[in-house]
């Protein structure tokens, strides 16, 4: 099973998108709302309070 690329949750199996770019990475996301902040705005998971990467930041301080 694997990740969302930008929030961290889980996906079950038959859900969510993968997405592969012209270098090879390949992405897991689990909603669009998700893929629009990663791919097209370029945003930082760690600022968003829903994301998994917040609350370790917010836990290693």
């Amino acid at each position: 099973m694997a990740d969302c690329s930008f929030c961290g949750k889980t996906l079950r199996p038959g859900t969510g998108e993968m997405y592969v770019q012209n270098d090879g990475r390949i992405h897991y996301f689990d909603s669009l709302k998700c893929k629009t902040y990663l791919l097209k705005h370029g945003k930082v998971a760690r600022k968003y309070k829903y994301t998994s990467a917040f609350h370790a930041a917010k836990a290693s301080k």
